[in-house]
């Protein structure tokens, strides 16, 4: 394999580098800032860890010369080889939201629920998340610095909705936002955004504040996890509103009418997916199929089903707290 291929030059030493999740391209971006103190944001899962740090040892960057790790959640497609490739540049600092942090210590539990999960998809997938050194995490909580040098920096932004332990982080020279997950799944070859609700932390108010946090920050460009970097900035945003809603009122719709999980995945099925442009021939099927197992209709239906569940749960504990009026009226 050339190292030199998947790496993309985004100008201002930012380069984005496709980790090949699985062996296929197109389906994780890390994204390589080359600055006096070099920072990769991302790393894919333990399977992709050799990829990436060939592609960075082709742009310069040697064992010694990494200085941080950032992960914007811990889900496996974005940190499964945080541990992997903390051994391999044994300088760096690893940098996660404080609610991660202790799985990147101790991955087995992480581990045990993704297992559970996946089932045998779990190794071809993602592999097997390593042990992070704790003496090497630092943590961020809803704000947060990443020093990349000479007066440049990452601000993080906590913007739970996808997962609670979710930060963004923009770039202070370049405007840049690496959004994660939290605006969604972009697809380079239509150009549409497919929202990201998995289960258990789907929350719907959480991940409308931050897509409006997001808004308020003018970022220059949108840097997606899955796939690549954004110069729309603002039809972007407005399309990843709009499939949210799109997306949570179809779910609500279909548990409505069934009741049943599994009939509601094909009635929401028939009726999203007509909202997305087909592939171009060109566009690998492999990388769409495993695009499809993160961020298809099976579990966005099944993490927007299980806040939902959250939330009919909320309401009646409140209806029959005291003092509220229906407990009044028994």
């Amino acid at each position: 394999m050339d190292a030199t291929e998947g790496i993309t030059a985004l100008g201002e030493e930012v380069f984005a580098i496709d980790t090949l999740m699985a062996g296929y391209p197109g389906i994780t971006s890390s994204y390589l800032i080359r600055t006096e103190r070099p920072c990769v944001v991302e790393v894919g899962t333990a399977g992709s860890a050799e990829v990436l740090r060939d592609r960075m040892a082709a742009l310069g960057i040697g064992a010694d010369d990494l200085a941080t790790i950032v992960v914007t959640h811990i889900h496996l497609d974005h940190a499964g080889g945080v541990g992997d490739i903390a051994r391999m540049f044994p300088r760096a600092e690893i940098v996660v939201h404080e609610r991660g942090a202790r799985h990147l210590a101790d991955p087995e539990r992480l581990m045990r629920s993704a297992r559970m999960v996946w089932g045998d998809r779990l190794d071809v997938l993602f592999g097997e998340m390593s042990p992070s050194d704790a003496d090497r995490i630092r943590t961020v909580g809803t704000t947060g610095e990443v020093d990349l040098g000479a007066g440049r920096r990452l601000v993080a932004h906590y913007s739970p909705g996808h997962a609670k332990h979710h930060v963004g982080l923009v770039d202070s020279a370049t405007g840049d936002l690496y959004a994660g997950d939290a605006l969604g799944v972009y697809n380079p070859y239509t150009g549409d955004v497919r929202p990201a609700t998995p289960p258990p932390d789907f929350d719907f108010g959480a991940a409308r504040r931050s897509l409006d946090l997001f808004g308020d920050i003018g970022a220059r460009r949108l840097m997606f996890s899955h796939f690549g970097a954004v110069e729309e900035v603002e039809g972007t945003l407005e399309r990843a509103r709009e499939e949210l809603h799109a997306w949570v009122e179809e779910v609500r719709r279909a548990r409505a009418s069934t009741g049943d999980l599994d009939h509601a995945v094909g009635m929401v099925r028939d009726a999203v997916l007509k909202r997305y442009r087909p592939l171009p021939e060109e566009a690998p099927a492999e990388a769409a199929q495993v695009m499809d197992v993160l961020s298809g209709v099976e579990g966005n239906t099944s993490g927007i089903w299980h806040w939902l569940d959250r939330l009919e749960a909320e309401q009646e504990a409140a209806q029959g707290a005291p003092g509220s009026p229906s407990s009044r009226s028994r």
